[in-house]
């Protein structure tokens, strides 16, 4: 989430050389337009973005979404909700903007009202570890038997299935 500088940065260019560029906005500077357009058309997410939170009103609260990412390999997971929740802390970030951030921005997003399926109760962070009980949620390296299976696999993907090099 670098936009800040970026919007600072296309501010200055414009205002160095818009004389020569003949560059016109509408009596508006260019971050003002990008804004207008950003707001009304894009989703930032992050995963673990400690400046970003901090500077989450020069963003906009309301494009910003958090992700878990799970199960990739660059996921906070299985620490996810407590590594988000220090960065939170950290920065003093109201309820209203941690409510935005995790789950109102992306249900207004993509119009999905998930507590229409389940309760907020049975959304908690506590709840659903408590409901993934008895399964196994570990993290395990694949054994070298796996690996070469799934290594063999994609390599023969690759080739086209053909079976030759």
């Amino acid at each position: 989430m670098s936009l800040p500088y970026f919007l600072e940065r296309v501010d200055r260019t414009y205002e160095m050389h818009s004389t020569w560029t003949h560059q016109n906005f509408g009596g508006k500077l260019p971050s003002e337009v990008f804004r207008e357009v950003f707001r009304e058309h894009f989703l930032t997410c992050f995963i673990s973005d400690p400046v970003g939170v901090t500077l989450r009103d020069k963003i906009g609260i309301d494009n910003i979404a958090w992700e878990a990412d799970y199960p990739h390999s660059d996921s906070m997971w299985p620490g996810a909700p407590e590594e988000l929740w220090d960065v939170l802390t950290e920065n003093n970030v109201p309820d209203a903007d941690i409510n935005k951030m995790t789950h109102e921005n992306a249900m207004r997003w993509y119009s999905f009202d998930p507590f229409s399926h389940v309760t907020r109760d049975h959304a908690t962070v506590g709840a659903l570890r408590k409901s993934a009980e008895g399964h196994d949620v570990s993290i395990r390296a694949l054994s070298h038997h796996q690996q070469g299976t799934r290594g063999d696999a994609l390599h023969a993907a690759a080739r086209g299935n053909s079976g030759s090099s």
